[in-house]
């Protein structure tokens, strides 16, 4: 129950002095931060326009009908998303943060409609156990 209350869980290892020496990222801060500030005037626009009154401005604050209404991933997502639940044991609290997650990453992509490909990511972020893991992938 607690780690469904965190969207994101990632893992980041310490750096090694041979990673000092790699070349520097495709996309630099700058291109990151447009990338964000339009994903977040996408969301404001998308909110202002379905549900006005609301003061909802961006997809973590979405639930129930309306979450579902601008989070619906495509049908490959959705039978992802289903053996996902089933065999990660998402609760509804997880499920339903896999699906902002999924609709920020489509988000963050211009991306209109949720692919797999952005549930997949969404579901990367979960903390699971190893074992519970490689049982996943190997099902999926």
């Amino acid at each position: 129950p607690l780690y469904d209350r965190i969207d994101i869980h990632m893992d980041v290892p310490a750096g090694s002095a041979a990673d000092l020496t790699l070349p520097p990222p495709s996309e630099g801060s700058k291109a990151v931060a447009l990338r964000v500030a339009h994903a977040r005037q996408l969301q404001i626009d998308r909110f202002h326009d379905l549900a006005p009154d609301s003061g909802i401005r961006c997809n973590a604050h979405a639930d129930g009908k309306l979450l579902e209404d601008i989070a619906a991933p495509n049908q490959a997502g959705r039978n992802l998303l289903n053996n996902a639940i089933e065999n990660m044991k998402l609760s509804a609290r997880g499920y339903h943060r896999v699906l902002k997650v999924a609709r920020t990453l489509a988000d963050m992509a211009s991306d209109e409609k949720i692919q797999e490909h952005h549930i997949a990511e969404a579901l990367s972020y979960r903390r699971i156990s190893p074992q519970m893991q490689s049982s996943f992938l190997k099902r999926a």
